[in-house]
């Protein structure tokens, strides 16, 4: 069994590709990366990748490729053949078909999109310049071998409009089983089966890890990170969006709904005029219109507020929310909204050496008694909250990384794996000079998901929300995926101990998001889940 790695498109983590026909193989990646740790062996198809179908006519190619990619993903000749000529079944319109099915798949591949040549794949020479177009792309070339029966093979066809003359049936089921793929220079080799499955880019395992949280789930929460705001001139529509969104996310079972402490709309998120209301009125609001769900910033910046006040207005939501608080602390960035809002902006090693006083301050503060503390004259918060858990957002790793290790409750990471292992790498040494480990730390990630229910819609949304930037690069950035390629990115997550996941949704422009990403949050909620 031969091993190809080839640089990924989209991400720099190179994308182990496993020529699978002999005998099988099973899946790479997993918690940390290597081997998968599932036992279940499933091969994975790289996506973004050309891939080619190669088996005879009613061998189940076309059903088989619906069923795993957007229908725009697929290019064949027969639908082609209705386009040039009279129907699939005008062989005289065939030349004409092939001509613009090599034109589509040029097209699509120099934009680095999946692209799936749905012919027989038979021709040889046919195979070896489909090779040739996804190499000049950069795309990984897979093949994907239909080893259907003859015998069935048989009767779907006579269930055609026009079947295919039994002995041409006959010749395409020998020169398919005949192929020599291998030899073919294909990046992977594989034959279709119900457990191969397309596999982003951004998340190598996620097949097999999708199947074992199917069979022995893990458990992980999930916060509604709300970031836009879409509303309308009307004054009464943001107080039923933010309550209706509110409350489908604690009936869905997200654990806690977290808005962003910011006095301007940041360019990631939208324009700088739109609506975003200040965090902790909107939180208080959110406290009186739900019952369960946690409540807080992700991030709070030091420079906005004094620590003392901050104290005061996070022990106030807790009071409000009946104890659902938590803080979400981090150094701030957005060097406008502090100009446009008359706030000190001072250096990075100021507002990280404020970002650990402050920590020092909310923790007095909070705590029992009133004395002095640095420089305070006195620590009077009253009613004082419960424990409330300060998550500090950040991946600093010589400074933030390091604050989190000594001080913090948790931490607030990248969802990119590759990036993710780093920053736990780091935190890990970390914690060890100050005497923790990562079981004392609530590990938590902020991820921006296109989730959709099947890969068309998952295009769809892609399309719709990418504006100028590439498909491959919006997807990428946003790992769109149906809502199973997700649960496998989240199962990896979870393996590396995280313990919340802050989902932000693109899309998201009322309850029908929220409910579109449920099936996730149950997914995992049948096991013990960590806190936020």
């Amino acid at each position: 069994m031969g091993l190809v790695c080839l640089q990924s498109t989209v991400s720099s983590t190179p994308v182990m590709l496993i020529r699978a026909e002999r005998g099988g193989a099973p899946n790479e990646g997993g918690a940390g990366g290597g081997r998968s740790p599932y036992p279940r062996r499933m091969t994975a198809i790289p996506t973004p990748a050309l891939v080619v179908l190669v088996g005879p006519s009613g061998s189940g190619k076309t059903t088989w490729a619906r069923q795993r990619f957007a229908s725009n993903e697929i290019v064949s000749s027969d639908a082609l053949r209705a386009v040039v000529g009279s129907g699939e079944g005008d062989l005289d319109a065939s030349d004409d078909a092939f001509a613009v099915l090599d034109a589509v798949v040029a097209a699509r591949t120099r934009r680095g999109l999946t692209t799936v040549i749905d012919t027989l794949g038979l021709d040889a020479a046919r195979r070896a310049a489909a090779i040739a177009v996804g190499r000049a792309a950069g795309l990984p070339v897979v093949a994907v071998r239909f080893s259907t029966a003859l015998d069935l093979c048989r009767a779907r066809n006579r269930l055609r409009d026009r079947p295919v003359p039994a002995p041409a049936l006959a010749a395409q089921f020998r020169r398919a089983a005949a192929a020599d793929l291998a030899a073919d220079g294909f990046d992977l080799v594989t034959i279709a089966e119900p457990d191969s499955v397309p596999e982003p880019a951004h998340a190598p395992g996620g097949g097999a890890a999708a199947a074992a949280q199917r069979e022995q789930p893990a458990g992980l929460r999930f916060a509604l990170q709300i970031s836009s705001f879409p509303w309308g001139p009307d004054p009464i529509a943001p107080r039923s969006w933010l309550a209706d969104v509110a409350r489908t996310a604690e009936q869905a079972g997200f654990a806690a709904v977290a808005v962003m402490d910011h006095l301007l709309q940041i360019p990631q998120v939208g324009r700088v005029w739109d609506a975003i209301p200040e965090a902790y009125v909107t939180l208080g609001y959110l406290a009186g219109v739900t019952e369960l769900i946690e409540l807080g910033a992700l991030v709070t910046p030091v420079t906005f507020r004094t620590a003392p006040l901050l104290a005061k207005i996070i022990a106030s939501l807790d009071a409000v929310s009946g104890g659902r608080a938590f803080c979400g602390l981090g150094a701030g960035w957005y060097e406008r909204e502090h100009a446009a809002y008359d706030l000190p902006f001072p250096d990075v090693k100021s507002r990280l050496d404020a970002l650990e006083t402050t920590i020092g301050t909310l923790r007095a503060f909070w705590g029992p008694g009133t004395k002095p503390h640095a420089g305070q004259p006195e620590t009077t918060c009253y009613p004082r909250p419960g424990r409330i858990p300060i998550i500090v957002g950040g991946g600093g790793e010589r400074r933030t990384l390091e604050i989190v290790a000594r001080l913090a409750d948790g931490c607030n990471l990248s969802s990119s794996l590759p990036v993710l292992d780093r920053k736990l790498e780091v935190l890990r040494a970390h914690l060890a000079r100050a005497g923790r480990s990562l079981d004392d730390l609530r590990v938590t990630v902020l991820d921006l998901p296109i989730v959709g229910t099947d890969p068309d819609q998952v295009s769809r949304l892609v399309e719709a929300h990418r504006g100028r930037t590439s498909a491959k690069a919006y997807a990428a950035a946003h790992h769109a995926g149906t809502v199973d390629q997700h649960v496998g990115r989240y199962r990896l997550l979870a393996d590396r101990g995280v313990q919340t996941v802050f989902v932000s949704l693109p899309d998201l422009t009322g309850p029908a998001e929220v409910e579109r990403f449920a099936p996730i949050v149950q997914a995992f909620s049948g096991s013990p889940s960590a806190q936020p």
